[in-house]
């Protein structure tokens, strides 16, 4: 079907899609540490010497690698994200809501953005749902195939720029000029795009794709609703539940019932315009 309306749905990862830092399940234990150890170390190290949060975890990744002799490749890290364990429902949530999107008449994308390590991103289950993933990269040696410099590093902030990419299908990070142009259509409206994050991380978004008319879901595991509810309260999301991605459970709802309004929202505008060229 020609022009079929789309619908892309954004996603944070560690604790939206999966429980815990994806680190954490076995890069940071081949080292010999604790989570806890290693982000503090990364916190310490932040502080001392006045460096980016982010890129200050991706240095302390490839010092304490090469410490404990760890040959962190690209192939290393890859096979790192089959450790990653998901929230329940996540490995067929994506088909359910592409079926769903498919029935009313509109095509579902999904687009992750995260500040973890995309290398280990690629390697894992459910890496090809996505049309897009953007993570902090590393430059690789062709030699010795190891990390020589941060390739791409995206913090907090820096993940707005996704939800203007994604509208405008222009999804080359190294493309600045194509998404900084001013346009007058878009590939997907702000209206269509969902952002599905954790919380404090995600707000710069959440409130980006909110206030532009998209919907924002902040997401909370169990027994821990009040890491989120003042994003609630402060009108920074416009929903939160339980990260719970299986059939029939609240998320899932809530995502159809906002697919089933951006279609309905294009049936109209559809008829609008047919009316207008008559």
């Amino acid at each position: 079907m020609p022009n079929k309306p789309i619908v892309a749905i954004m996603y944070d990862f560690d604790k939206t899609l999966c429980s815990e830092d994806m680190q954490n399940y076995s890069f940071i234990p081949a080292l010999g540490m604790t989570p806890q150890e290693f982000w503090h170390l990364t916190t310490v190290f932040s502080e001392k010497e006045n460096v980016e949060k982010i890129l200050s975890y991706m240095y302390m990744m490839v010092t304490e690698a090469k410490k404990k002799g760890i040959k962190l490749t690209k192939e290393y890290l890859n096979n790192l994200g089959k450790a990653i364990k998901y929230f329940d429902g996540v490995t067929t949530w994506f088909s359910r809501i592409n079926a769903y999107g498919e029935s009313l008449g509109l095509t579902v994308e999904h687009y992750l953005v995260s500040s973890g390590t995309k290398e280990i991103i690629d390697g894992c289950s459910i890496a090809k749902e996505f049309k897009a993933i953007y993570g902090c990269e590393f430059l690789f040696d062709e030699t010795s195939g190891e990390p020589i410099w941060p390739k791409y590093a995206i913090n907090y902030t820096m993940k707005t720029q996704f939800f203007f990419r994604i509208s405008k299908g222009t999804i080359d990070v190294t493309d600045d000029t194509t998404v900084n142009l001013k346009t007058h259509t878009r590939r997907i409206p702000y209206r269509n795009i969902i952002y599905i994050g954790d919380g404090m991380t995600d707000i710069p978004c959440m409130i980006l794709v909110k206030e532009n008319g998209g919907k924002s879901i902040a997401v909370y595991q169990k027994g821990q609703k009040d890491r989120v509810i003042s994003l609630f309260d402060d009108g920074r999301v416009n929903y939160i539940c339980r990260a719970d991605y299986r059939s029939g459970s609240e998320l899932e709802k809530i995502a159809k019932l906002i697919i089933e309004g951006i279609s309905v929202t294009e049936q109209l505008i559809a008829k609008e315009t047919e009316l207008v060229n008559k």
